[in-house]
């Protein structure tokens, strides 16, 4: 089984990548999927995250961005919530590679893989890139996003030029869908996958 670790910075394209790999019987993890599983209604890390960051849950599911407003900027902050969601996230990855041991491969999408030292971990790195100002403009077309937000959330991860020099490979996805979905299909091939179908 070949593992494929996914990243890149915010806004480059990793969930439509992530969506082309499984289109290719690429079954896939998506940490941040996971997260919000695990802070959503019912969520197993709700308790916790009222207890430690009092006001931040509402209906017994997380408030996003009164999380957000508590932690962003504040590394003592951060790092406690980073305590409580790393290792849930991990157990909820080691039963993802369990129920699909039988794959010929796994693809594993995560946001701060250089950031939390995760990289080790995979056969494979494979960052997702577009130029700035693509990045910039996918990113302030979301709901509830503004400038100084997503400046906050850039400061938190590794610069573009960075990833990209620590990967074992680039998906370019500044271009049309279709150059990214020939820029897969050549990755599966180098590896093996074109027919994991």
């Amino acid at each position: 089984m070949i593992r494929i670790a996914l990243t890149g910075s915010i806004g480059m394209g990793k969930s439509t990548v992530a969506a082309m790999f499984a289109q290719h019987g690429i079954p896939v993890f998506d940490a941040d999927a996971e997260v919000r599983r695990l802070q959503g209604p019912g969520g197993a890390l709700v308790a916790d995250i009222e207890q430690r960051f009092p006001g931040t849950t509402r209906n017994g599911a997380v408030d996003r961005e009164a999380l957000a407003a508590a932690v962003l900027g504040r590394p003592d902050e951060l790092a406690a919530l980073e305590a409580l969601v790393h290792p849930a996230v991990h157990a909820a990855r080691a039963r993802f590679i369990l129920s699909n041991q039988d794959a010929p491969a796994l693809l594993f999408d995560i946001p701060l893989l250089f950031e939390t030292g995760g990289a080790e971990a995979f056969d494979k790195v494979v960052v997702v890139s577009a130029p700035p100002d693509v990045q910039r403009r996918r990113v302030l077309e979301r709901p509830g996003m503004t400038p100084a937000k997503l400046d906050a959330i850039l400061a938190r991860q590794l610069p573009d030029a960075e990833k990209r020099s620590r990967a074992d490979l680039v998906i370019d996805t500044g271009g049309s869908l279709a150059d990214t979905e020939r820029q897969v299909g050549r990755i599966l091939s180098c590896l093996g996958l074109a027919g994991a179908r």
